[in-house]
């Protein structure tokens, strides 16, 4: 049969011609004299460039984004800085410390003060959850510190004593005066409005409780012990009934855990010490919240 090409030639080009047409390309008609032109393929998608360059040059857009919009570069994450350290001391170490203590990495009361047992919790709180164990409080520490414990109240920042004294009351600005505040939990020794000491003290419970007022030093006795609750009351000055100011070894060892019968406990011997012989029999004596 004429004009008929017949063999592996032919199966082939007809292969070739069919994937062009399956492609979408398309093949061009015979030209004149029936001899086959060349197959011209159009652009259907572009090498490694942006849409409509064939080439795969760059469009001058980066890519990636719709619109050509740039990709941010990722922001460093600061280091932590560091806010307290072994050796410092002040307010915001005793908050440190007082919160440690209510996760029970201290058991101590706060001091205010950095020391090697401070530095030590914190050392121990940092490995425990992951952190770079330095023994210095960092922001990331205390960002961490905080997600885990209260603000601490101002007995727990004071638990030890010291809590500086209130205003005084009106009361205790003449005269001889043992000003006592049931809210900062101090007792100062006033004379005519001039502060001439402050100690610690602890009160009643509250089915014991230490009455409010204002009351005058009936009896002093050094060497007293309640016949009441066979217990020395050493330095006692009598104010109202049985309540007395007077040191009390109990609140020496234990401090505000614990309570009185109903009396203002001194735990500084010393100062009580001093205070007895200083007071004299009338000079007043204020308790005040």
């Amino acid at each position: 049969m004429a004009g008929v090409i017949v063999g592996k030639g032919a199966i082939a080009v007809g292969a070739v011609v069919t994937v062009f047409l399956v492609g979408g390309c398309k093949a061009q008609a015979d030209g004149a004299g029936g001899q086959n032109q060349p197959v011209r393929i159009s652009p259907t998608k572009t090498e490694a460039g942006d849409p409509g360059t064939p080439s795969g040059r760059p469009s001058g857009k980066p890519a990636g984004k719709p619109g050509g919009s740039s990709v941010p570069e990722p922001v460093p994450t600061p280091a932590p800085k560091t806010l307290l350290a072994p050796g410092q001391s002040g307010d915001q170490v005793r908050e440190l410390q007082a919160r440690l203590r209510q996760i029970q990495w201290i058991y101590a009361d706060p001091t205010g003060t950095y020391d090697k047992s401070t530095a030590a919790a914190v050392h121990g709180f940092q490995e425990k959850r992951g952190l770079p164990a330095t023994g210095t409080t960092d922001t990331v520490t205390w960002q961490r510190l905080l997600g885990m414990t209260d603000e601490p109240t101002k007995y727990e920042l004071y638990s030890g004593g010291g809590i500086p004294p209130s205003k005084p009351a009106k009361a205790c600005m003449t005269g001889r005066v043992l000003c006592i505040s049931k809210e900062s939990r101090t007792l100062t020794w006033m004379i005519d409005g001039r502060v001439v000491s402050t100690m610690d003290v602890r009160f009643g419970s509250q089915y014991t409780p230490t009455r409010d007022g204002t009351f005058t030093v009936y009896w002093k006795s050094r060497h007293h012990v309640s016949t009441l609750y066979d217990s020395s009351m050493p330095y006692a000055l009598f104010f109202s009934g049985g309540q007395a100011v007077h040191y009390s070894t109990d609140f020496a060892a234990t401090g505000y855990t614990g309570a009185s019968h109903g009396c203002v406990n001194v735990r500084d011997e010393k100062k009580i010490a001093k205070l007895y012989a200083e007071v004299r029999k009338g000079d007043k004596v204020v308790v005040y919240k």
